[in-house]
């Protein structure tokens, strides 16, 4: 018997000297439960309290995202006026270079050597005639008339 005894020793010493845990023991026993008859109660009191917070959840969710929304808009918005004002000033400068151009190809000088360049000469008193009625203003209508028009050949 004392064999046996001195074999549970050693047993037992070997097996604290194994683990980790120097505590009691735990032991677990699997007992099954049965919820089948168990009824929910509800509660008038905390189903007022619960829509309550969905109601100022789904608020603050909203105004959040209002928030953002217009935020976002705010910057896509000053992006879009930031280009215009870019387009703006890209065709003022246009207008001002085709302003210069059509400046310069109106100069009577200019159109006066490019004459003289392709043969032609100031006309002779008497080849000019006049279409206009004489009146500087060009909103007023102005009546058609048949005059006789005299044809010169050329020379």
């Amino acid at each position: 018997m004392a064999a046996a005894a001195a074999a549970i020793r050693n047993a037992v010493s070997a097996s604290y000297q194994n683990t980790f845990f120097t505590g009691t023991p735990e032991i677990y026993f699997a007992k099954a439960i049965d919820n089948s008859r168990l009824v929910k109660v509800e509660d008038p009191r905390r189903n007022g309290e619960m829509k309550q917070f969905g109601t100022a959840l789904a608020c603050l969710f909203l105004l959040v995202f209002t928030y953002a929304w217009q935020h976002f808009r705010a910057i896509e918005y000053g992006y879009q006026i930031e280009s215009a004002k870019r387009e703006l000033n890209d065709l003022t400068e246009m207008n001002r270079a085709l302003l210069l151009e059509d400046a310069s190809l109106r100069d009577p000088e200019r159109i006066d050597v490019m004459a003289r360049r392709m043969g032609l000469v100031p006309p002779e008193p008497g080849q000019v005639i006049r279409m206009d009625s004489g009146s500087g203003d060009a909103s007023v209508p102005v009546m058609a008339s048949a005059e006789p028009v005299m044809v010169l050949a050329g020379q």
